[in-house]
């Protein structure tokens, strides 16, 4: 079974993929490290209309609490797009663990390469904010 069997499944907004795309037809970041892996996880994910977003999925903007499963350490983010990624407990979705985090859903995990490049279990723990389950459909 390859790796890319052994993924959680994904749930992304099709405003998220269109916007995120948009970001990789752009030459400053799409030569970005960690691109081709955030482009295979899109090509594998389920997208669906804002509307349809259960609330218990990562989305842009989302504000998500979540553990290295090796180490138990929690910590809480909001997932932004890169011109938002300067703010203090925020991380692009085109870093590592950014990219790992959109579309999983409470309760799953995900194996992902760290900053140094060793590999991270990351599991979601809770959903402390979601645009679409705030009604906030077009953000």
């Amino acid at each position: 079974m390859s790796e890319r069997d052994q993924s959680p499944p994904l749930t992304i907004s099709s405003l998220d993929l269109n916007r995120i795309e948009h970001l990789l037809g752009q030459d400053e970041y799409h030569h970005m490290p960690g691109v081709e892996g955030l482009m295979r996880e899109l090509e594998r994910a389920n997208i669906v209309d804002p509307e349809e977003i259960p609330p218990t999925v990562v989305t842009m903007n989302s504000i998500v609490r979540f553990k290295e499963v090796s180490t138990s350490r929690e910590h809480e983010m909001t997932l932004v797009y890169p011109r938002d990624a300067g703010r203090p407990g925020c991380v692009s979705i085109f870093a590592p663990v950014g990219s790992a985090l959109l579309g999983l859903s409470v309760g799953q995990r995900i194996t992902w390469a760290g900053p140094s490049g060793r590999p991270l279990e990351l599991e979601i723990e809770e959903i402390l904010y979601q645009p679409e389950s705030s009604g906030e459909l077009h953000r």
